[in-house]
């Protein structure tokens, strides 16, 4: 392929080959973690052991991120996804390893979790840095819903394959298929070019600052903007929902059926979650991206209050579909923002920044997620419990119903929390407040 950076049409096919391999790579990853899951669930028959799957996907990329960043606007972004692809793959061949040796235990599978989460660290801003170096800024909207269309796509198969390569081919398959798919990813990445930022050239030749001291540039840049500041802040915050929503689904659902069926209701919330990134591919969100944000997080708070209403799989199903297909809105709205109002030369350190700060709250809500279901819901909703006679006579008592009224407890929190938001100006009119400083053409060296 030619030095030159690809211009025009030529670099959006770029984007397109990279999206496919990304894409492949996330729905095996979805069926690794979904088959995990179950393993660990039906093991364990502990919410707090499946919870903590979560608490180790998650808390070591966060922790690195700021670093993670620094790195990226460093090196080479292919190079950077290269390196996290194949990173993450091994962490996935090592447990296939110890399964055909029959030594898998617990905490292989939360070691293997934390170290690929270091890698994914460097995957995420690496990746969506790249985004508005091959596509011009007025698709920015539309880019972040295909970007998400992986995670739907894998929300919809990973449950119904995942469930049937359980039964009939065992959980060492679904680990192969994963490692697979890393590769593919890997794959495409080789095959193009990603062009650095104009800037991110220059700095090759000048005496680089500590890295340590890099990675505070991302904090920095946040904490001047207050209207970056409290978007980020309003998603940290739901956040804090939306982590004990995704631990507390598996129970919630196994508790009205079987895991046959809970596949096909994943699936049916993967549909959802589809047909938002189609819509947002399709439409780019409104003109206002920040009222997309805002209104769709209303929305999925009114869901998780439905959801818990009745012990009726047809409605939890139902609130499901509705809430994933507002999340790729809500993403793709805030991500448009990021990328216009964040320069090429240090967006990876500043989505870095943004990704820790917005997902700080996520280890904290799978940390509670399982303490707040065995030992504090579940109980007061058991036959006999202290709640049963009163909240159970409206949403109904038994196994499943304590996780339902703490589903309820969260959808009143979140719309809370998002009426504030919308209240507050400096969110409400970040787009107006801060100028854009990516412009329909971005200076890309050569």
């Amino acid at each position: 392929m030619p030095d030159d950076a690809p211009k025009g049409r030529s670099r959006f096919a770029t984007f397109l080959i990279i999206w496919f391999g990304q894409l492949t790579s996330t729905l095996g990853s979805a069926l690794t973690g979904f088959a995990l899951g179950v393993w660990v669930y039906q093991t364990t028959g502990s919410v707090t052991q499946f919870a903590l799957i979560s608490l180790f996907t998650s808390l070591p990329g966060l922790v690195l991120s700021p670093i993670a960043g620094a790195l990226v606007d460093r090196w080479n972004r292919r190079t950077a996804m290269i390196l996290s692809d194949a990173g993450a793959g091994l962490c996935t061949l090592a447990i296939a390893l110890l399964i055909v040796s029959d030594r898998l235990e617990l905490w292989h599978i939360y070691l293997a979790m934390a170290i690929s989460s270091v890698f994914n660290s460097v995957q995420w801003p690496a990746y969506s840095a790249s985004v508005s170096l091959l596509v011009p800024k007025e698709h920015y909207g539309r880019a972040s819903g295909l970007v998400q269309i992986g995670q739907a796509v894998s929300q919809i198969l990973a449950p119904v394959l995942g469930a049937v390569m359980l039964v009939s081919l065992g959980i060492y398959s679904v680990i192969l298929l994963d490692f697979a798919s890393a590769l593919v990813a890997i794959g495409t990445l080789l095959a193009v070019r990603i062009p650095q930022p104009a800037s991110g050239q220059k700095e090759k030749g000048a005496e680089k600052s500590s890295l340590l001291k890099e990675s505070r540039i991302g904090w920095t840049f946040i904490k001047e903007r207050p209207g970056l500041m409290g978007l980020v802040l309003l998603l940290g915050m739901t956040n804090l929902t939306a982590g004990m929503v995704h631990v507390l689904f598996t129970p919630l659902v196994l508790s009205l059926t079987d895991t046959t069926t809970l596949g096909t209701t994943v699936a049916v919330a993967g549909v959802g979650m589809l047909l938002g990134t189609v819509v947002m591919s399709a439409w780019g969100g409104p003109k206002q991206k920040v009222v997309g944000v805002i209104a769709f997080l209303f929305l999925e708070g009114i869901m998780l209050v439905l959801s818990g209403l009745r012990p009726s799989l047809i409605l939890v199903g139902a609130c499901a579909f509705v809430y994933m297909f507002s999340m790729p809105i809500v993403n793709g709205c805030s991500q448009a923002i990021w990328l216009a109002k964040t320069p090429h030369e240090v967006q990876g350190r500043v989505f870095a920044v943004r990704r820790m700060i917005a997902w700080s709250m996520l280890p904290i809500s799978y940390f509670l997620a399982g303490p707040l279901s065995d030992r504090v819901f579940e109980p007061l909703m058991a036959a006999g419990g202290f709640l049963a006679s009163s909240v159970g006579l409206v949403i109904g008592y038994g196994p499943g119903r304590g996780i339902a009224l703490l589903y309820i407890v969260l959808g009143v929190a979140k719309i809370l929390v998002v009426l504030g938001g919308a209240l507050s100006p400096t969110v409400r009119r970040v787009e107006e407040d801060l100028p854009d400083v990516i412009q329909d053409e971005a200076p890309i060296a050569s």
